[in-house]
């Protein structure tokens, strides 16, 4: 045979796509299964790195003050084969350091520059991040120099930061410690949209009303990282568009000072590029040929570069010196009136009346020639909108001001998603704690643990209000951008003393138990609220059979009101809790989809949320002490009852009005009632076959172990200085 048969000639005797392609997927054919993927996120295996490398660790070895000098340089080493503007990188370089941290959003703290995800799909490829390949790959050699002690998601955020300074401002800092991922990840919602730049009422339930856009999004369009420079759906209007950048960036947790702030910074330096016809530009990275090498965007246009790039499809700049951070952008944009107009390529932008020559910028080639500035749709915003008008007007009365915040609102935009202080890395990391890193005080590590837990066996809480209590103070905690957890023990303070899903009632009476015995031992509330649920986990696996001691390592500190900004915590204010059992109401997404959502923020794999799952029903911890999935006669003991129940043919399983039950399959006696969470763990194919690990007669002990150690995982997540 040559690879010919009589149905096809030429036919490849090689699957093509090797069974990657999407309609091979199991959601293909079955679209509503439940999609475990998201747990896989953590999986090490795509990391080349090997299990003995910590990055921590070898940055810690970085020659600082080399690389930002060899960065500093790079700024003018203009290169042929991608020119700077004027001769300096720094707009590029400062547009992909935006434009990596700002996907940030609060609601769950995905996005962010903190992985150096935008070297993957699908933000290597949105159209807000055109022409940033080519800053990635000017950053190569250096990348290239110092190895394994830098990674792309610092490199890339301290390119930012050094372009700035070596145009002038006086920077707040910058922090080392951000550590790559080495795949796409899974579990970023971008939008439903199967279009890029798709109008954006899809995402509002009135586009007129931003504050109505869908959570957890923060960009008001797919493919867009935050608002349109256009105007709401490319039509001007700065009022309108001043409405949706407001709410935009309180997503990215900005308030409106450091909108300003930000906008006319970065605008102060660089341009946008729309000099040519945009249906001339080749495909993005992801859907380009072989033969570019992983870059995209390709601009068949005359040089296709310099003064002839294509980017956003807006052209020119924004300030009288593109190069130089000053107030230029407050003078221009403030002391001109400004009329529409539209770039060669299309696109609708605003220009200033009867400039002055000496107030234009010269071309980026040729210095003799002078061009008209331009203003984006939400550049005319912080001039139309009364709050931004004022704020820009204090900012143009005073550059040293405007300056301050600026660095300080750059700084949080680029380590918003590193956590605390404490990950900070290297010489170059402020000192001054800030209300947004969630300051914790350092804790005790010498008081008697052994007499405390004592003391907590003794006070009559029973097993489940001190899982409870423990669970609630650390399920907070969110890999994503390491806020929240138990450290701090913020959940004695507002508002999360007051949220819904923490029973205050039950919660105040707990605390009023154990408060009293971390004062006597000089322990914070933080470690006794965690040792009592050790204490509670401890009594329960005696009961299943078994004698363990759950680890335990003293040092959380408690947190204080002024340590804590309430209106920043309300976005993890708990709605569900699967291993709790608890819906604060119908959602959209199925029970079973938040939990997963749910565990992955907290940096569970499947079979640790499956273990967790099954220990909290057994030990009684369901919210407000509900019944539902408690599949056992002896609550309170660390059993394997749940899973040999839930896989038990003995029983059946029923739909009613307000869950399910599970009936004996001989008598049609009702033995349990259960939720969609209880039910996907014998329903579901991969977590059945989890299930039934722990259901089986000879894994007793290791589901106590398993439990045990996915329990001590929740409890130090947020315990940095544990960890390398």
């Amino acid at each position: 045979m040559n690879g010919s048969d009589a149905k096809g000639a030429g036919k490849c005797p090689v699957m093509h796509g090797g069974n990657t392609l999407a309609s091979t997927s199991v959601t293909s054919w079955w679209p509503k299964t439940l999609n475990l993927d998201i747990l896989h996120q953590h999986d090490t295996k795509p990391n080349p790195m090997g299990a003995g490398y910590s990055y921590r660790q070898a940055v810690k070895s970085l020659d600082f003050e080399a690389i930002k000098k060899d960065v500093h340089a790079l700024m003018t080493d203009s290169q042929d084969w991608w020119p700077a503007d004027w001769g300096h990188y720094g707009g590029l370089m400062i547009r992909m350091a935006w434009h990596s941290a700002g996907s940030y959003r609060i609601a769950d703290g995905r996005g962010g520059g903190g992985t150096g995800n935008m070297r993957f799909a699908p933000l290597n490829s949105w159209p807000d991040n055109a022409s940033l390949d080519k800053a990635k790959r000017l950053l190569w050699p250096i990348k290239k120099k110092y190895g394994n002690k830098i990674s792309w998601a610092d490199l890339m955020i301290l390119a930012g930061t050094v372009a700035y300074e070596s145009m002038g401002l006086k920077t707040f800092g910058f922090a080392f410690g951000r550590e790559d991922i080495w795949h796409p990840e899974k579990d970023v919602y971008w939008g439903a949209e199967k279009e890029w730049l798709a109008p954006s009422d899809s995402r509002y339930a009135d586009v007129g009303k931003p504050d109505t856009m869908e959570n957890p999004l923060a960009a008001v369009q797919m493919g867009l990282i935050y608002v349109n420079p256009q105007g709401v759906n490319g039509v001007p209007d700065p009022l309108k568009t001043a409405a949706q950048v407001r709410e935009t960036f309180a997503r990215m947790a900005m308030n409106d000072e450091e909108t300003v702030a930000l906008t006319a910074g970065g605008h102060t330096v660089g341009k946008a590029h729309g000099n040519g016809d945009a249906a001339l530009i080749g495909p993005e990275p992801e859907a380009a040929d072989v033969t570019e090498q992983g870059l995209g965007w390709a601009n068949p246009q005359k040089t296709g570069k310099g003064r002839y790039a294509l980017t956003s499809g807006i052209e020119g700049a924004w300030t009288t010196h593109p190069t130089r951070w000053d107030n230029g952008y407050f003078h221009l944009l403030l002391n001109y009136e400004w009329e529409l107009t539209k770039s060669p390529a299309g696109a609708w932008q605003w220009k200033p009346i009867n400039i002055k020559e000496e107030d234009k910028p010269v071309d980026v080639e040729d210095p003799s020639i002078r061009l008209d500035p331009m203003m984006t749709d939400a550049d005319m915003a912080m001039k139309v909108d009364p709050i931004y008008r004022k704020i820009s007007e204090r900012f143009a009365a005073d550059q040293a001001y405007f300056s301050e915040v600026f660095a300080r609102a750059w700084f949080k935009l680029t380590h918003r998603d590193m956590g605390p202080k404490v990950r900070y890395i290297g010489p170059f990391a402020p000192k001054e704690d800030l209300i947004w890193q969630d300051p914790v005080p350092a804790g005790s590590t010498s008081y008697d643990v052994a007499a405390v837990k004592a003391k907590i066996e003794a006070s009559g809480l029973s097993i489940a209000d001190m899982v409870a209590t423990a669970w609630d103070s650390a399920r907070t905690y969110r890999g994503s951008d390491m806020r929240g957890g138990a450290n701090g023990a913020r959940i004695r303070l507002a508002p999360q003393k007051d949220w819904v899903g923490n029973e205050p009632a039950r919660l105040q009476k707990v605390l009023a138990v154990l408060e009293p015995i971390a004062k006597a031992a000089g322990a914070s509330v933080a470690d006794v609220i965690v040792l009592a649920g050790n204490v509670g986990i401890e009594k329960a696996a005696k009961a299943a059979g078994f004698d363990v001691t759950v680890p335990f390592a003293p040092g959380r500190g408690d947190a204080t009101a002024e340590q804590t900004d309430g209106h920043s915590f309300a976005p993890l204010e708990p709605i569900h809790d699967g291993f709790r059992n608890w819906l604060k109401q119908d959602y959209a997404p199925a029970a079973e989809e938040l939990l997963l959502d749910r565990a992955q923020l907290m940096g569970l794999t499947a079979p640790e949320m499956t273990a967790l799952v099954g220990g909290m029903r057994v030990l009684g911890a369901n919210y407000g002490g509900s019944k539902d999935g408690v599949l056992t006669s002896r609550v309170g003991a660390l059993s394997t009852d749940f899973f040999a129940n839930i896989t038990d043919m003995a029983n059946t399983w029923h739909k009613v009005d307000k869950g399910y039950e599970i009936r004996d399959r001989k008598t049609g006696a009702v033995k349990w009632t259960a939720s969609r969470v209880d039910l996907v763990f014998g329903s579901n194919s991969i977590l059945r076959a989890y299930a039934e690990v722990y259901a089986q007669d000879d894994n007793a002990k290791k589901f106590v172990d398993d439990f045990v150690a996915a329990w001590v995982k929740v409890m130090n997540a947020d315990r940095f200085d544990l960890q390398a």
